[in-house]
């Protein structure tokens, strides 16, 4: 028998207020919250108040880090306080959730997650990256899927701009990669797509005109910290649309949650450079690598000219990297999940990277 668990969510500028309720059916008392600086000031007096009128105890605050390691994650398992919780409230961006995620599967414990920005779907997904402490990647983690997601567009819209639009980044990659991941699965005929992999492969889909619809204006209205109908839709297609398509399509006997975009993003956490690269921001360079790989010139114009209006990345350049990298990215991609899963041609990928890197420079 196998049960699919997947995030409820409540969202909109007073979501918090919904805490207690939500809670009450857990019988949960005590919780602890962890995240990043950042994302615990824009919401930690707020969500404080409202857990203190209800009678709910907070043990503790905890910035998580600086990165999704596996040292961060260790230190806050061996905190008394995050052990006295009997829930972890998860507030920030996908690192932070992802840490809040990996301590609580260590112990045991229910997660409710605060996405206080967008830049991608870890809000609501069963898969955390965890990183060495160089900032390489180290593993896929497993954790439960969190049991709620609180999303408050207000915070989300004046969050830095940067994060709404690595989201979107991050987010376009979803409908190409699992339906390029099933595709792939099918074409060696001995894989089986029972029904949570068709209805995962679906949302997944749904997903992708929203982003190109309300992305450009979302991403101006955030710039602005308005609350609109477009900051609304982008938010709950990056962490709820995408979050179900992660974890429908990410099974104990099956995965087909991403593949070539994020080979592409890992490969490129082992090339040592200046600078701040999200990771939405590499992946949306990587859908350009998919779709190149395919030969799918259409989408991969389509996509080129909408990465180009927002400023996201259609050459190497624009993430402090060269053609000189693609050997060692390709080395690196080659040992990840996604190449596992769905495995690929090493130099007709490399071909697909400098594919895109020469269209970017004519554009």
């Amino acid at each position: 028998m196998t049960t699919t668990i997947m995030a409820n969510y409540s969202y909109g500028e007073d979501c918090y207020q919904e805490i207690p309720e939500v809670l009450k059916p857990y019988h949960i008392k005590r919780v602890v919250l962890i995240g990043g600086e950042r994302a615990l000031a824009s919401s930690e007096d707020e969500v404080r108040s409202i857990l203190a009128q209800a009678g709910i105890e907070v043990t503790g605050s905890f910035v998580y880090g600086l990165d999704s390691t596996q040292t961060n994650i260790d230190r806050l398992v061996a905190n008394p306080d995050v052990q006295r919780a009997e829930a972890i409230f998860g507030f920030g961006g996908g690192k932070a959730l992802d840490t809040a995620k990996m301590v609580a599967k260590e112990l045991d414990k229910p997660t409710f997650t605060f996405p206080t920005i967008c830049s991608n779907c870890s809000a609501g997904t069963a898969i955390a990256v965890v990183y060495n402490d160089d900032h390489s990647l180290l593993r896929y983690g497993y954790p439960d899927s969190p049991l709620h997601i609180f999303i408050n567009t207000r915070v989300i819209a004046q969050a830095p701009e940067k994060y709404f639009w690595a989201g979107i980044g991050d987010g376009i990659s979803k409908a190409p990669e699992v339906e390029h991941a099933i595709l792939e699965a099918k074409k060696t005929g001995t894989a089986e797509f029972p029904h949570t992999a068709r209805l995962g492969e679906a949302v997944a889909l749904s997903s992708k005109e929203a982003f190109y619809r309300y992305g450009q204006q979302g991403l101006e209205d955030v710039r602005n910290n308005k609350v609109s109908r477009a900051v609304e839709e982008i938010a709950l297609d990056i962490v709820v649309s995408t979050g179900y398509a992660s974890n429908l399509v990410n099974q104990p006997d099956f995965y087909y949650n991403s593949c070539h975009a994020h080979a592409f993003y890992n490969g490129t956490t082992a090339v040592k450079r200046e600078g701040e690269y999200l990771h939405g921001m590499v992946v949306s360079y990587g859908v350009l690598v998919l779709h190149a790989y395919f030969d799918e010139q259409e989408e991969l114009e389509r996509v080129a000219n909408f990465n180009k209006a927002l400023g996201l990345p259609i050459r190497l350049q624009e993430l402090g990297l060269t053609q000189e990298d693609i050997p060692k990215i390709v080395e690196v991609a080659l040992t990840t999940n996604e190449y596992r899963n769905t495995p690929f041609d090493p130099e007709k990928f490399a071909q697909a990277i400098r594919t895109v890197d020469h269209l970017g420079q004519q554009m």
